[in-house]
């Protein structure tokens, strides 16, 4: 069961350049920087209430990330939602009809399992499915 969004994935060019602007404008609470390397790219995460803002910055040019900010620029980049248990969530959505990117979970950033939805089953919205490690997110 869905519980909570847990973040919204941000795309930046460059985390150096943007990290002052959540960090000391916007007074969030920075909780790091960590590359995952499956998926090319490196994350900044910043607490704000209940929701972490996750800038995703890549690490080379063959990263999704890169290809998302050469077709659409800076900006939103997904939305995370948070549950128990990846596995079961996509066995519901797979029985929904819902198009999946992953049909299996994957590993994110701070220990998480992860899995996304196509963003032709969710209103033009790049979906995560996430479900906390053994870092409590």
């Amino acid at each position: 069961m869905i519980h909570k969004i847990n973040h919204i994935g941000i795309a930046v060019s460059s985390l150096k350049d943007q990290i002052p602007f959540y960090r000391d404008a916007l007074n969030l609470t920075f909780l790091g920087e960590e590359t995952v390397s499956d998926q090319k790219v490196r994350i900044a995460m910043f607490q704000c209430g209940e929701v972490k803002i996750e800038l995703l910055e890549p690490t080379g040019e063959n990263s999704p990330i890169a290809s998302f900010l050469e077709k659409k620029g800076p900006g939103i980049h997904h939305i995370a939602y948070e549950t128990d248990s990846v596995e079961k969530e996509l066995e519901t959505l797979k029985a929904a009809g819902v198009r999946l990117i992953d049909s299996q979970p994957r590993n994110g950033a701070h220990g998480t399992k992860i899995a996304f939805v196509h963003p032709s089953s969710s209103g033009k919205i790049l979906t995560e499915i996430c479900e906390p490690g053994g870092e409590k997110e």
